[in-house]
């Protein structure tokens, strides 16, 4: 059941009529004036593409049917097998890690585009991500015949098995790329609806009308995005005494200025693409053709600090409230491992821009979850239960508006979706969002914002016929400030 919400009476605009629908039509459509009733619902189900032979694909390797990482998947990576080891790219199969630098050196990487690359002798992707889609199609189809269960040359070769297929357990992940840039988005209505609703100065002004015309991002840091499983630290900035100012504003916030640890620190479901091959400056990216730009979708944790983002959020955009870390599951599940889990995205103006007018609009069906562990405590709960679909605009809307003003992109850039908020209460993507009304209860401890030791794991797959494609988890635990 939905929650009410304690907002200002809906008015007769486009903010009143959307948050009428958002408190009363939870489902299928909304009437909007001059516009057909069919906008802004979530899209039907797409056709599955390729699912049953998917399905029919098996491995020499033995992998457990609720495993994130069979032979559907194979994600890439980049990995340490012992501490002393250098970086080297991998791809997961089951409870293994397949080193892509071994099976490269045996010469099987033996197709057109890759025979003569040394792409996956690098310490990270980028120079295989720069190859573009014809050479990740060319490795994915090596990759998924040397692993199946019918083709002997790495199944029956003792040695190169050995030195190859690496146990998760016994390596070090890393971050997969080196990320020249970091772009995050804003692309779900329901936060959107959400969180401008909460923290507006104006009455009734919940969903901004450009949001609607155009993908909504900031800029953020790339130097502190960091692998799941890395510590972090609660931030320190300037903040106001009380948070009611921002969270329920009817006046400029002023009054007593603090300065100290962040006391209302918040996680942010989010996903983020990974470019392959960049752009020229000056030369922007076509939507139809962003796609192959993008080689596939970490998982994403945008942690932020509520109550330094409430002083400096007007009239600016995300800073220090953000800036202090950004976590991201090690493995990116490529854009063809997802094609079978392709579905019409949510519907959007019929009107829109042609840069940003697609001729085939995709999302995916991506399943995620959120749980907490409290400092203390041995069991973590599910908090958030969200879908990647929820997301109005897609990968390559984003991308072609990154790209429309001439701004070029590089590969191993990264832009993140924005937090992704469903319309139940229990697909809302962040503590702001779920505890409005009350605090939560984790297994009888109870949490408004995150508490020093408190760790966060999400989590997502996209689940086929008797498989999963999965991107593992990434989590994170705050520790306290120096």
């Amino acid at each position: 059941m939905k929650r009410p919400r304690s907002l200002a009476q809906p008015s007769n605009n486009l903010y009143g009529l959307f948050r009428s629908f958002r408190e009363n039509n939870p489902i299928d459509h909304i009437p909007l004036p001059n516009l057909p009733s069919s906008n802004f619902v979530h899209g039907s189900r797409r056709h599955r593409k390729n699912a049953a032979s998917d399905a029919a694909l098996t491995s020499f390797i033995e992998v457990d049917p609720s495993s994130h990482f069979p032979i559907q998947n194979l994600p890439f990576g980049v990995f340490k097998p012992k501490p002393a080891s250098k970086a080297r790219p991998g791809v997961a199969i089951g409870d293994y890690v397949l080193d892509l630098s071994a099976i490269a050196a045996a010469g099987l990487f033996n197709g057109p585009i890759l025979r003569n690359s040394d792409c996956f002798f690098q310490p990270n992707l980028n120079k295989f991500l720069a190859l573009g889609r014809p050479a990740w199609k060319e490795a994915r189809a090596t990759l998924q015949k040397l692993l199946s269960s019918t083709e002997p040359t790495l199944r029956d070769n003792q040695s190169l098995k050995q030195e190859s297929l690496i146990p998760l357990s016994e390596v070090e992940m890393l971050l997969p790329v080196a990320i020249g840039d970091f772009t995050d988005f804003y692309s779900s209505m329901d936060h959107v609806h959400d969180c401008r609703a909460k923290i507006s100065y104006k009455a009734g002004q919940a969903i901004p009308l450009n949001w609607l015309d155009l993908p909504i991002a900031y800029h953020g840091r790339a130097s502190s995005i960091v692998i799941s499983g890395t510590d972090i630290t609660r931030p320190r900035s300037i903040r106001e005494v009380s948070l009611e100012t921002f969270l329920r504003p009817r006046k400029p916030p002023g009054g007593l200025l603090y300065f100290g640890p962040a006391t209302k620190l918040d996680f942010e479901l989010k996903m983020a693409a990974v470019v392959g091959p960049g752009n020229e400056l000056g030369n922007p990216v076509d939507v139809n053709e962003a796609a192959d730009h993008i080689f596939g979708l970490v998982l994403m944790n945008g942690w932020i600090a509520r109550d330094i983002q409430a002083k400096e959020f007007i009239p600016s955009v995300p800073f220090l409230g953000k800036s202090f870390g950004t976590t991201i599951s090690p493995w990116i599940v490529t854009l063809d491992a997802l094609e079978p889990f392709s579905c019409d995205p949510p519907k959007k103006h019929p009107h829109l821009l042609p840069y940003v007018a697609e001729n085939i609009s995709e999302s995916y069906d991506i399943t995620l979850e959120v749980r907490i562990k409290p400092a203390g405590e041995r069991r973590s709960s599910v908090v958030t239960k969200s879908n990647f679909n929820h997301l109005i605009w897609t990968l390559p809307q984003q991308l072609a508006h990154l790209t429309i003003n001439g701004c070029n992109l590089r590969p191993g850039d990264l832009f993140g979706t924005g937090t992704i908020s469903g319309p139940e209460p229990e697909s809302y993507g962040s503590l702001l969002e779920l505890t409005w009304d009350k605090p939560l209860s984790l297994n009888g401890v109870t949490r408004e914002f995150l508490e020093d030791g408190d760790e966060v794991i999400i989590t997502g797959f996209s689940k086929g016929n008797g498989y999963k494609v999965g991107f593992g988890k990434c989590s994170g635990k705050i520790l306290p400030p120096p």
